[in-house]
């Protein structure tokens, strides 16, 4: 297949297809018309040999043929967009519309305050943060990259460990007060526990206690689930039961005395926060930026 100046248009096209979701956006997002960019897609199709969208009348998603192809051509694009940002002498790079997959505790507890701080300071930057329970298919859903708690997902994946963070086991001192202070996490099972709900693996988490190599898995029955973090804390600091909670973001309950750290000996169970991305080439100027700010929000909030 020779190469000619319109093949990269219409690769264009296709990015912009992706990433947008509908014919409608990407000609809005192009200036083109509907139907010049559907000429543009079937044009890229025929000339690579292979069918890169499956589309109908209501949605479009990437063949497998069409992810391999976005996932080797997308870098190489935003590298090119760069460069000639670069070249340009323009004061800033940092700039275009930057999709979030991320993990709604992080959401919620640490990013929602000071993010108009990474607003303000990149005033060209369009910043869409979706909350989703996992990281999905990055590509065919058109994000930069995902933060998760846990372990990062196999696969071509590429993940960065940005912090690990212990989880807490807490209490109000209301329900202490009402119910007594355990002494030792085995007597747990007397007392009304929080559950809150794995969504990606469609289950309550599981609970245990961690001290060096010694590990206390602990079971029991408990009234009440929930998989919102916000809820399940304000439910804890109202004396609903005992709750395990991540020290990332929530230092500042136990600090005002809301929250009561139960078992400060038996806490060294932690979680990993990745940054997860789509390829391993050279990440755009915004994500690096983006990244760059959760770094340092983690260090205040941590």
């Amino acid at each position: 297949m020779s190469f000619d100046d319109r093949i990269l248009s219409d690769v264009n096209v296709l990015m912009a297809l992706v990433r947008s979701g509908t014919i409608v956006r990407a000609s809005e997002a192009l200036a083109l018309s509907p139907s010049g960019v559907s000429r543009a897609l079937t044009r890229l199709e025929e000339r690579i040999g292979v069918r890169l969208l499956d589309r109908t009348t209501r949605s479009m998603s990437l063949t497998d043929e069409g992810r391999r192809f976005y996932e080797r051509i997308g870098p190489l694009l935003e590298g090119i967009e760069e460069a000639a940002i670069e070249a340009s002498g323009s004061a800033t790079n940092i700039r275009g519309r930057l999709r979030v997959n991320v993990d709604p505790f992080f959401s919620r507890m640490v990013l929602a305050a000071p993010i108009v701080k990474f607003l303000d300071s990149h005033p060209e930057v369009q910043l869409e943060l979706i909350m989703r329970d996992s990281v999905g298919d990055l590509v065919a859903d058109g994000f930069d990259l995902a933060l998760r708690f846990g372990d990062p997902p196999s696969g071509t994946l590429v993940a960065r460990k940005l912090i690990e963070t212990r989880v807490l086991t807490v209490a109000s001192p209301a329900y202490l007060e009402k119910y007594g202070r355990p002494k030792h996490p085995s007597e747990l099972s007397n007392h009304r526990c929080l559950d809150f709900y794995d969504a990606a693996h469609g289950r309550p988490y599981d609970w245990e206690f961690r001290r060096k190599k010694t590990v206390i898995p602990l079971k029991f029955k408990s009234r009440l689930l929930l998989s919102d973090v916000g809820t399940m804390i304000g439910a804890c600091e109202a004396g609903a039961g005992v709750a395990q909670i991540l020290q990332l973001g929530t230092r500042h309950l136990l600090d005002k005395g809301g929250l009561i750290e139960l078992f400060p000996e038996w806490s060294d169970e932690v979680f990993a926060l990745h940054a997860i991305f789509a390829s391993r080439h050279q990440l755009p100027a915004k994500v690096r930026a983006f990244i760059d700010f959760c770094l340092k929000v983690i260090a205040e909030r941590g």
